[in-house]
Order: structure tokens, then C-alpha cells, then sequence
């Protein structure tokens, strides 16, 4: 997961009004297509789905565990609000977690003392545990007692009244060895706020560890499996591979073990021999994201919901050097070997047979055939491009050496450019490296502007893998921008041979990131205007490029234009004497926050508040927690502001020309873990200057943006920082296009974006010789740009209709739409 900056272009309240699809004019266009000629083949393989637990994307989402810290594991270690009681309350009786020689296994360390008599209640994720009527959900626990006779266990499933969704268990442990003990519910009710009541009667001490409640009705039917509406969400896109576990997950934190040598370390890397076995002898860790993660999602759950969902297994392993901010490189021999032969051994688990060590396991967990992993990747986003490197090789040479035909997977870091981007792709272009993972989040604008980023690339070096990316919002729109650039990777399809947008998933009620393809709670779930996006053009890929050309759309240069804004970056941050005036000096804007902060919208992130006369935004871990004010007509102002860094890892950003329209442009002092500072933005997203600037804690900064024209002066304390113009020859260009044919149909199949708000009458020009069926199967996207999905209403989404088509004809294409014609050929 790459780090985002330019979100202004998302604040409600500056955004563009567009008209409805029915009022909009039309512009005209001219589309000719070369049925008879032959681009760039495209693999089936190309789009697919990256799968990382960040938004509680595992527990408490597509792992269907109902039970939220069922073996006691959460600790501060996970996020600093957690204790081994987080997920539950007592409802009576002497209740403790202890971690001795008396634990289920070394692995689960912690485990309930329960006095009795007592009892104790979860509540699952959300709004509670999920549980709908005629439903059968399957309970287990781990317990022993010390009474001879035994103890009695009641286990009830109810709602948060007490009454009961489901008839009760009733249980009898037995023995002061630990035994598995289960039980099934049919619930008689639904709810979304279930509760899972566990009670011990008599006297003495109860044991209790990982308890759990799974309904039966998972995706396949499989035990320890997947929630199904997910997975079948994520299965209805027919991805050609699932990249997983990570994402920054993958490198970050400690690279040893979690054994008693590293003092069972709860910040670590993924080590996928952590997650397969039993669940009850896997290990847990700390997610990078901010919470716990109990592995029963694991590497063989991962290879298995792949191989059920037709896709290419695309596990991503650690190299020993940190990402995602962290930017450190472990310097130890042994443990680098160590992890070289995980991988291996990982391979040999995937692929060897069930009489080779790593295979019989595979074979004993229930999979005997291999599950054909054919492509890996080594790291992801490092900072630290040659130390990774050096490391990569020496995995590389390893892999290379036992298994020839394993495509290993490189990367660039976490940008789309840059010094670090450009020294990675030198050093695996002269190495040779099969492909190349790339990650970026940019602005909506950014996409409609590099719909030709892979037209330059070097057809003979490395493929691209773009193994993240996302425009920064859930918007209509940003789907819009997304589905343009995607015409330009089809295009390219001879580079980029993989391609998977990012995250897949998001808990509605513990986001760590957005924007998000799938969103759920703990009962519904649906699809992003970017899904339906992603699943329109992944379900109709074609086999290769037809060639076409389009005509553009006219357009003329004007002023730099647009509102104010504050913001940081993992940052606690105090900002005063906000002034903006017009170039002959007269006043437009001012605060200085001697009130309130009414003038201000906010986009949700972080806590900003009124204090001591500064707005202060003082979450030192939200990332770009953006308030906005202002005219976003404003055109030849000077905006000036106090900055004060307070506390955190980095310093400030200032956002400016926010106007909805196109990108903002942000001027990030003390930017990327304070090491450096840049200015960057605009329709074509570019970087305008870049220094070693850093910022310091506790100084008060004056800082002042002139803008005249299309010219920006930045200064600091009165200092000239930076001066440039942005020269942009064009506004992004937004009707895009790309043919491709299916050659099992003999379709053509005629992919047109238009991301404005001008309808596209377009002459489509198939050729003097070419015969089509009088009419084609046109599936379309259409709505307004800020049109959001949500639980309860979904306007995006696809509509199909039958458009009378000839090797010449005319199409007008709805403005703020994505229309896949599907046009057949006589010859075929």
C-alpha cells in the first residue's frame, strides 16, 4: 500500500456542479477502428484482485469467523486500546487471562481462568454477530476443567436483551486435558446484533480457549472458510489471479520468528509458515494497520479460495528490508537464509508432490494435488532501493537455481516516480527481472492525464505488474478516470501484463484506507462504483488489441483556479492567521480562529478543533485529515498561514487551487517520514520542485503561496522556496478508448469511456469491407460524477441494451459513462 497525497479534488462542498445527462450538449468525435489488424495479445490472466487484511478485510470480513478475539490474543502490542478481553464482557464470576504452562498450545499463549461459577459474552464485529433465521452456525471451544465430574458449559446465542435467537447448548467438559468440544445453532430469529453467551456452572476452575462460531453456510461450504456474499463478489470479477497477503503487511516490522528466541515478537513480517496447520497452533500478530490478525486466514485459505475461483495464486514474500515508512534494512545473514528457504519451502508447499516434506503438509491439511503457484513476489513498496535489491538477488538466485519456472516479481516502491522509482527499475532492467510490481494512488485527474503512461516503456525490459493502484475517492467519477486509464493498459498490454486495483475490501466500521472496491458490515455487503467498473472490463477482457484511433476533445488553457486548504500527514499540527487577498492586495478570506471553525469543511479524517486561537488538528496518525475554505473560483491570490508542527513523523500540507474540477496542487513540507519536501499536482500531476527542506518540531512557520496565472511563487518565512508554471498544453483528455476482439466469440468488443459531462456523438468507422450483425449488445455505466454506492442505494450500476450498429455508423455515448459495445463480425 502506497502513501496518498492528493485527495483535495474529494471535499464535498467544492466540487463542480454537473449537469444532468439530459441537459448536457454534445461534443463530436470520430472513432476508427482496423477489425482486420492485430495489437498486443492479452493474457487471461491480466486483471485480478489484491487481497490485503488492512480494514478488517480478514477477521471480522471475508474469514467468517463470527467471534471477534477468540483466543484472548489482542494486546496493546495490536493497537494501545486493546487488552485480552477486548470483543467480550464478564456477566459474571471471577474471570482472567493468564499465559502459563498451562496455555492450549506454545503458539496460543493466552488463554481464560474462569472461577466458577461465571460466565462471560461477545459480540462479534460491528453492531454485533450476524444470524439469520433457518441458518445453522457451528460452535467450538477449547476447554478443560479440574472438577473429576466435570463442568457444565451453556452456550447461547442471543440478542442484546437476553433473548434467544437460537435453542441453547448445553456442554459438559470433562477432564483437565484440553479437548475440542462443538455444537451446532439453527437459529429461530435474525438480528444483526447477536451476542455469543458463554456460562460455566458448579464450582472450581474452568478453561476456555478459542472459541468459535462459524455458520455453515460459507463460500463452498468449506470449514475455517470464507464469508460467502464476499467471496462471491469477489468471484463474480473472474480475477485471473489473487495477489495476497500484502501489501504492507508483508515487510514491515520485525523479521524473526515468533518464538521464544524474539521474546514471541507481535510485530512482524508475514511468515506464511505463521498460518497454515491447525488454527488453534497458528501464530497472531500485530496488523501494520492497527489491530490484531489471527491467521485463520492463511496461506492454504489463500491458494484454496484462488484454485475456487479459477485464479493464479500470487503470494508476495518478504525481502528484510521494511516499507510503508519504516524504511529499515535487517543486516543478518542467517536470518536473510532463513527466509530464502521459506520460500522455497512455500514453493515446495504449493507445488510438490505429497511425498516431499512441504507437500505432505499441503496433503495432510486436505489438498493433495499441487495448486499450481507459478508467479511470486519478492517485497513490496521499499524505500530503500539498493539494499532491497541486494537481497531480492539473492532470493532471485535461489528461486532461479530450484525452480526455473517461477516467475519472480520485482518492484519500484511505493510512487509512481522519483528518484527511488527510477533507481529500482535501473537495477531490475539490468538484472534482467521478469516484471516489475508498481504502486500508486493518485488524483482522479491524474488517471485521465496517463492514459499513456506504458505507450514510452520498453517493450524488451521488464512486463509490469501494476500490482496496486486507485484514484483517490469512491466516486462515480474516480471510477470514471480509472476506466479511462484502463483503456491505456489494454493498449499496452504487451507491458503490462498484470494489473489489480487496491483494496479490495473494507469494513464500513474500522477503515484504516479508502477508497475501497468492496465495502460491508457485519450483514450486507456491495460494490464501489469502481467494482462495477473493475468487474465490466475483467468479465470482457478480448484476446488481443484491435488497433483504433480517436479523436480528442478540444480544449483551451485557463488561470490556476481554486479554494485553500490545511492538512498533514501522520502529523499533530497547528495552523493560524489564515489570509488570502487578491493580487491588488484586497482582502478575500481571513481567520484567525478567535472563534470557531465554521468556515472550514472537512473530509472526515483526523481531529481538528478550536484551541488556544489555532485550528489544530491533533490525530498524529491521520493521514491527510484535509479541511478546505474558500471560493473555488479564485483566481491571482496570495494564501498565507502560520504552520506549527506539534508532533509526529512528518510536517505539513498545504493544498491549494481546490476546486473539483481538476487536481489541486500540494505543497508538502516535511513530506515522506520528514526527509524531504515538494510541491506536486496540477491536471498532470507533476512534481514542480523538490528539496531536502525538513521541518522542525514546535517552530512556527510563515508560509505564503502567490499565485498569478498560471504561475505559483512558495515561500518560507519569507524566503523564495520555489517558482515555477505549470505549463499544462491540455486539460485531462476524457473520452478514452480501446478495441479488443474475443476470438472465441469473434466479437469486437468497442470499450468507450466519457468522463465528462458533455454527451460524445461519435462516428465509428469499422472499415469499407467489414460486415457486422445490424445490432450489438452495448452494456453501459452511466450516472453523475459524485454518485456514491452505498448499503442502501447503488446507482452505478451496469444496464445492458441493444444498439443498431453497420460498418460505418454513429453512437452517441451518455455523458459521465463507461459503454461497452459488443459488436459481431459476419466472417465469424
Amino acid at each position: 500500500m502506497s502513501r496518498v497525497v492528493m485527495t483535495a479534488a474529494l471535499v464535498a462542498g467544492l466540487l463542480v456542479a454537473v449537469p444532468a445527462s439530459g441537459a448536457a450538449a454534445d461534443t463530436d468525435y470520430t472513432l476508427t477502428i482496423d477489425p482486420s489488424g492485430k495489437g498486443a495479445s492479452i493474457e487471461d490472466t491480466m486483471y485480478g484482485v489484491f487481497f490485503e487484511d488492512i480494514n478488517r478485510a480478514a477477521d471480522g470480513g471475508l474469514y467468517a469467523e463470527l467471534v471477534q478475539n477468540r483466543s484472548f490474543e489482542y494486546s496493546t502490542a495490536d493497537n494501545a486500546g486493546y487488552t485480552p478481553f477486548t470483543g467480550w464482557a464478564p456477566t459474571g464470576g471471577a474471570l482472567d487471562v493468564v499465559n502459563d504452562d498451562g496455555r492450549l498450545n506454545e503458539r496460543n499463549r493466552n488463554y481464560l481462568r474462569v472461577g466458577l461459577p461465571a460466565g462471560l459474552i461477545n459480540a462479534g464485529y460491528n453492531s454485533g454477530i450476524n444470524v439469520e433465521k433457518g441458518k445453522r452456525y457451528d460452535f467450538s471451544v477449547w476447554a478443560r476443567t479440574d472438577q473429576a465430574t466435570g463442568t457444565p458449559l451453556e452456550v447461547g446465542l442471543t440478542d442484546p436483551a437476553g433473548e434467544d435467537l437460537a435453542a441453547q447448548l448445553r456442554l459438559r467438559v470433562r477432564g483437565d486435558g484440553w479437548t475440542r468440544y462443538t455444537g451446532t445453532f439453527k437459529a429461530r430469529e435474525s438480528s444483526t446484533t447477536g451476542r455469543l453467551l458463554l456460562t460455566g456452572g458448579g464450582t472450581g476452575t474452568l478453561r476456555l480457549d478459542e472459541v468459535s462460531l462459524f455458520p455453515q453456510d460459507t463460500f463452498k461450504g468449506r470449514s475455517n472458510g470464507l464469508r460467502r456474499d464476499l467471496a462471491e463478489k469477489i468471484a463474480a470479477l473472474e480475477p485471473g489471479f489473487v495477489r495476497f497477503p500484502g501489501g504492507c503487511l508483508v515487510n514491515t516490522g520485525s523479521h524473526y520468528g515468533y518464538d521464544e528466541s524474539s521474546n514471541w515478537e507481535r510485530k512482524r513480517s508475514y511468515q506464511w509458515k505463521d498460518t497454515i496447520g491447525p488454527v488453534e497452533q497458528r501464530a497472531t500478530n500485530a496488523n501494520f494497520w492497527g489491530y490484531n490478525q489471527s491467521y485463520g486466514l492463511g496461506y492454504y485459505e489463500y491458494f484454496q479460495f484462488s484454485e475456487d475461483i479459477g485464479a493464479m495464486p500470487l503470494p508476495v514474500v518478504p525481502a528484510l528490508v521494511t516499507g510503508c515508512g519504516q524504511n529499515r534494512a535487517t543486516d543478518d545473514p542467517v536470518l536473510l537464509q532463513r527466509h530464502i528457504q521459506d520460500t522455497l519451502d512455500l514453493i515446495e508447499f504449493a507445488n510438490g508432490p505429497v511425498d516431499s516434506t512441504w507437500g505432505r503438509k499441503r496433503a495432510e491439511m486436505g489438498h493433495p494435488r499441487p495448486f499450481n503457484l507459478t508467479h511470486l513476489g519478492v517485497g513490496n513498496e521499499e524505500n530503500l532501493a539498493d539494499e532491497f535489491f541486494e537481497r531480492f538477488t539473492r532470493f532471485r538466485a535461489a528461486i532461479e537455481a530450484r525452480y526455473p519456472d517461477i516467475t519472480i516479481i520485482g518492484n519500484s516502491g511505493p510512487d509512481d516516480t522519483g528518484a527511488n522509482f527510477d533507481r529500482l527499475w535501473q537495477l531490475n532492467r539490468e538484472a534482467g527481472v521478469d516484471m516489475v510490481d508498481e504502486h500508486y494512488y493518485n488524483s482522479p485527474n491524474w488517471f485521465l492525464e496517463n492514459n499513456d503512461r506504458y505507450d514510452g516503456y520498453d517493450r524488451t525490459g521488464p512486463k509490469v505488474f501494476l500490482g496496486e493502484y486507485a484514484s483517490q475517492d469512491n466516486r462515480f467519477y474516480n471510477a470514471l478516470a480509472e476506466a479511462a486509464f484502463m483503456t491505456g493498459l489494454e493498449r499496452n498490454a504487451d507491458v503490462v501484463e498484470l494489473a489489480s486495483y487496491a483494496p479490495l475490501l473494507s469494513n464500513e466500521d474500522y477503515v484504516q484506507w479508502r477508497p475501497d472496491m468492496i465495502w460491508f458490515n457485519n450483514h450486507a455487503s456491495w460494490g464501489s462504483a469502481s467494482y462495477e467498473v473493475q468487474k465490466l472490463f475483467m468479465t470482457n477482457v478480448g484476446d488481443h488489441v484491435v488497433p483504433s484511433t480517436a479523436s480528442g476533445t478540444p480544449w483551451s488553457p485557463s488561470p490556476i483556479t481554486g479554494a485553500i486548504g490545511l492538512s498533514s500527514w501522520a502529523t499533530s499540527v497547528a495552523y493560524d492567521d489564515v489570509e488570502v487577498t487578491s493580487a491588488d492586495g484586497r482582502e478575500l478570506f481571513a481567520d484567525d480562529f478567535s472563534g470557531d471553525a465554521g468556515n472550514w469543511t472537512g473530509n472526515g479524517y483526523g481531529r481538528w478543533g478550536v484551541q488556544d486561537g489555532a485550528y489544530v488538528q491533533s490525530d498524529a496518525t491521520a493521514t491527510n485529515p484535509l479541511v478546505t475554505a474558500g471560493d473555488p473560483s479564485w483566481t491571482d491570490f496570495t494564501f498565507s498561514v502560520k504552520a506549527t508542527k506539534l508532533s509526529g513523523s512528518e510536517g505539513f500540507l498545504i493544498p491549494f487551487a481546490v476546486n473539483g474540477a481538476g487536481n489541486p496542487y500540494f505543497w508538502n513540507l516535511g513530506g515522506w517520514n520528514n526527509t524531504r519536501s515538494a510541491v506536486d499536482g496540477g491536471n498532470q500531476s507533476r512534481v514542480f520542485h523538490s528539496d531536502n527542506t525538513t521541518i522542525e518540531t514546535g517552530r512556527t512557520y510563515d508560509l505564503r503561496v502567490e499565485v498569478r496565472d498560471r504561475t505559483v511563487k512558495l515561500f518560507i518565512d519569507g524566503r523564495l522556496w520555489a517558482e515555477f508554471t505549470d505549463e499544462a498544453s491540455q486539460a485531462p483528455e476524457p473520452f478514452r478508448q480501446v478495441v479488443t476482439r474475443d476470438e472465441r466469440t469473434g466479437d469486437l468488443i468497442v470499450k468507450v469511456v466519457n468522463a465528462q459531462a458533455d454527451a460524445a456523438r461519435t462516428r465509428v468507422d469499422l472499415g469499407r469491407n467489414t460486415r457486422v450483425l445490424p445490432f450489438a449488445e452495448a452494456t453501459v455505466l452511466e450516472g453523475l460524477p459524485d454518485d456514491v454506492n452505498t448499503e442502501h442505494t447503488q446507482p452505478i450500476r451496469t444496464r445492458k441494451a441493444q444498439v443498431r450498429v453497420s460498418g460505418s455508423f454513429t453512437h452517441t455515448f451518455p455523458p459521465h459513462s463507461v459503454t461497452f459495445l459488443r459488436v459481431k463480425d459476419k466472417r465469424r
